[in-house]
């Protein structure tokens, strides 16, 4: 078995959404589902992906907005983030509103999840860090086998995360990175909330923010 992934530009802050799934029984999943639900479901058909659930790095209208409509569709469960984040998942709505987002319906993620949590898609088995800083209750999702990370907003090729919205912490998101990233490995690679790929061995070497020789 392999993991698969398409990583899809949606809403006008060009997130990430990544379609992935286990080319061995072709069931999947779908990150962060912002908005431009229409792309993603073109993905879903194209590859004859069986979606199984919705996985949610954080609560943030670009990475959350259309994961209610998008489960309801398929039926299926949207797993994450942390229940820290209840705070922005409750208030999408208003968020879609302020920023000119389609109004999706609202929802509930099913289960909340917790550092060291592990979830199936297929029959891969994605693990779960917390990794709170850019909001209180961001998670990752890693593959080890894949050595495949999904990061949302914590790290970025060259960057971090922002810290200066509500709930953001610099030195958490700092300590994040260092502690619950970096120990998974040099040759991880992983699809930011925005912008390319990269691996944690060369934002280690490279990031102006996080690199080894920057770090206390």
């Amino acid at each position: 078995m392999a993991l698969k992934a398409v990583i899809i530009p949606v809403t006008p802050f060009e997130q990430n959404c990544t379609v992935l799934w286990d080319d061995e029984t072709m069931r999947g999943a779908v990150s962060d589902p912002g908005g431009d639900l229409e792309r993603i479901e073109k993905v879903i058909a194209e590859q004859g992906i069986v979606l199984e659930k919705i996985l949610l790095t954080h609560g943030h209208l670009d990475h959350a907005s259309g994961a209610g409509a998008l489960a309801a569709k398929y039926g299926v469960p949207i797993e994450g983030p942390h229940r820290d984040d209840q705070f922005l998942i409750s208030d999408l709505r208003r968020q879609g509103e302020k920023y000119g987002f389609p109004l999706y319906p609202d929802f509930e993620p099913d289960p909340w999840l917790e550092d060291g949590d592990e979830v199936g898609v297929g029959n891969l088995t994605f693990g779960v860090r917390h990794c709170p800083g850019h909001t209180p209750g961001h998670i990752v999702f890693f593959h080890q086998p894949s050595q495949f990370a999904l990061v949302g907003d914590v790290l970025f090729k060259g960057s971090i995360g922002r810290t200066d919205l509500p709930r953001g912490d610099y030195q958490t998101l700092i300590e994040s990175i260092r502690d619950r990233l970096w120990p998974l490995g040099e040759d991880i690679t992983f699809v930011p909330g925005h912008g390319p790929v990269s691996t944690f061995g060369y934002e280690r070497k490279t990031n102006p923010f996080v690199a080894d020789n920057k770090l206390d």
